[in-house]
């Protein structure tokens, strides 16, 4: 497995992380035990960066990965995120990034785990009522008391990496990144190359619109973002259908294509697959040994140009949180 460094403040990581997000129901249905098995083989590949956040699944993501992990602890680097709350319907509604609420996610995390510490620990966008200065102190105190090891941030802008960083050291950022969301390349990307911060890119498949994915039916959140919607899916799937295209004529796959792009992009930057099942997981490893010739990247980013692409990667109330969708003024 070839490693990246998590940053000049992290540790070193393998090239590709797995993001276990929907083993917990938000593609739809999944099996429990690919799932573990699914870990199980990331891990013999190499794999040793998990990405979770304690609210996926309600704390089943948590749960699940604690099972899987059993007496393979030394061999993975749990990267959790917080401060998302929810309804028993599931349902968000709202972000708590206070001192004593990190602690308290904290505390049932480890319990959940079955783990003495995180490795990495973000909160899951930044809170508007809550100074980032605060929450990332508090980390910070975890972090002197053992329970953490590294500060990571989430879908922040760059003014507030900046600050958090001011606080205590930021190995990574994790934010949405893929050949139709390149949204960070306008300023935070800038900004993270200068202060030595690395990206854990998730969405690199943008939610399995480039590898050809559909939403599965009610249970699945796709159903309720912009991309996946009416005539925008229409167009979005168009978009998919020139990649897959290009594809082709490489003799890889489509997803295989969109991971290599995104490794392509700097050893900076590490993609968060989200397989679900060992299939998908071996689809994505080998996305490790595509090189793309400044040719093939020319042609699929003139393919999934920003005017080519419709909607947005999240609802209007959702977009209006992001912090990292903030236009530099």
């Amino acid at each position: 497995m070839l490693t990246r460094p998590l940053g000049a403040a992290g540790p070193k990581v393998s090239a590709l992380s797995l993001g276990c997000m929907g083993m917990s129901g938000m593609y739809g249905p999944s099996d429990e035990a690919e799932s573990i098995a699914t870990i199980h083989r990331a891990l013999d590949a190499g794999i040793n960066l998990l990405d979770t956040g304690d609210f996926y699944g309600m704390g089943h993501n948590e749960m699940l990965i604690g099972r899987a992990i059993e007496g393979r602890r030394s061999q993975v680097l749990l990267s959790v995120k917080f401060g998302a709350m929810r309804l028993p319907t599931g349902a968000f509604i709202g972000l708590d990034g206070r001192p004593k609420a990190v602690k308290n996610f904290l505390s049932y995390s480890l319990q959940r785990l079955r783990t003495d510490h995180i490795d990495i620990y973000r909160l899951t966008r930044p809170d508007p009522e809550v100074p980032i200065e605060d929450t990332i102190g508090a980390i910070a105190e975890l972090i002197q008391a053992g329970y953490v090891r590294y500060v990571g941030m989430s879908e922040s802008g760059a003014a507030t990496i900046r600050r958090a960083h001011a606080v205590h050291p930021v190995c990574d950022l994790q934010i949405e990144y893929s050949l139709i969301s390149r949204g960070i390349e306008r300023e935070i990307l800038a900004t993270l190359r200068e202060l030595g911060i690395a990206v854990t890119a998730y969405g690199v498949l943008s939610r399995g619109l480039l590898a050809g994915s559909r939403p599965a039916g009610k249970g699945d959140f796709r159903v309720n973002l912009p991309r996946f919607n009416g005539p925008n899916f229409e167009q979005n799937q168009r978009v998919a259908a020139a990649v897959a295209d290009i594809a082709a004529e490489r003799g890889v796959t489509a997803a295989q294509l969109a991971i290599a792009w995104v490794l392509s992009r700097g050893t900076d930057i590490i993609p968060v697959v989200g397989a679900r099942t060992r299939r998908q997981l071996a689809e994505s490893l080998a996305a490790l040994d595509v090189v793309l010739s400044p040719d093939d990247a020319a042609r699929l980013e003139q393919a999934c140009r920003a005017d080519l692409v419709a909607g947005t990667r999240y609802d209007a109330v959702q977009m209006q949180h992001l912090d990292s969708e903030r236009q530099p003024l």
